[in-house]
């Protein structure tokens, strides 16, 4: 059943949710604020979405400060994070108090869960940290956000839709961008914590090696999946930064 977005923020405490005009908002998977994961992943990306805070990019014997920050910098602009609802701009028929409301209402009765572990992946030419195999619980959860916050989104424009080269696309991934404003939601839906951007060919293995050492503290371990983040982007091509994040029901503090 879909509910009326508009009324939903009625009944809950609202009044100390940040007020904040945004271009578009996001619905992402981020650890906790001070999370060892988020620490570790804001020091490797060079930028920490809780704080706006930068670090600087470590010398590394085979990989330079410069070229670091190189290849981390279309993920050091959305913050460390998985998508489970693509950026978005709101419709006009809601506000982002409605918006709000109905995110802490959803994250009150949605259980917390396991991925039961967590691993090292080349996805392409990038590099995210991704479940060892399906989990369902996960994928059930990300196709849930992505039907309860359909009604919040605005219809994307021609320029949005060209944007995804929906020529480059398979059918589902057509129909899912139609219907939900992005490609890879549903039976397309591949969970990922981006670590880097396009890595040369000539520089895979490299890469593989630095990662595999600056997150061996959490691959081949459980990740819990304790809260749902909203981000927002400012003004477009602004760094996305976490505007909530909301407790998942039972979720250990």
């Amino acid at each position: 059943m879909r509910f009326a977005a508009k009324s939903l923020h009625i009944a809950l405490p609202v009044s100390t949710i940040p007020r904040i005009k945004a271009l578009r908002y996001a619905l992402y998977f981020s650890p906790p604020k001070d999370d060892p994961l988020t620490g570790a992943a804001s020091l490797w990306l060079g930028r920490d979405a809780f704080t706006g805070d930068t670090y600087p990019a470590s010398e590394h014997e085979t990989l330079s400060a410069a070229e670091q920050f190189e290849l981390t910098a279309d993920p050091r602009r959305y913050g460390f994070h998985a998508t489970i609802k693509a950026p978005f701009s709101l419709a006009a028929s809601v506000t982002e108090r409605d918006l709000m409301a109905f995110a802490e209402e959803f994250a009150a009765r949605t259980p917390a869960f396991e991925i039961p572990q967590l691993v090292l992946g080349q996805l392409g030419r990038f590099f995210a940290l991704v479940p060892a195999s399906l989990h369902q619980p996960l994928q059930d959860f990300a196709a849930k956000v992505v039907k309860s916050f359909e009604p919040f989104r605005a219809t994307l424009s021609e320029v949005d839709v060209a944007r995804r080269n929906p020529e480059r696309l398979s059918d589902s991934q057509r129909a899912n961008l139609q219907r939900w404003g992005y490609p890879y939601v549903m039976e397309d839906f591949g969970f990922h914590m981006t670590l880097s951007g396009q890595v040369p060919e000539t520089r895979t293995e490299t890469m593989k090696t630095i990662l595999a050492e600056r997150f061996a503290g959490f691959i081949g371990r459980p990740l819990s999946i304790s809260g749902l983040a909203v981000f927002i982007e400012e003004t477009r091509g602004a760094p996305f930064k976490v505007h909530s994040w909301l407790p998942l029901s039972g979720a250990k503090s």
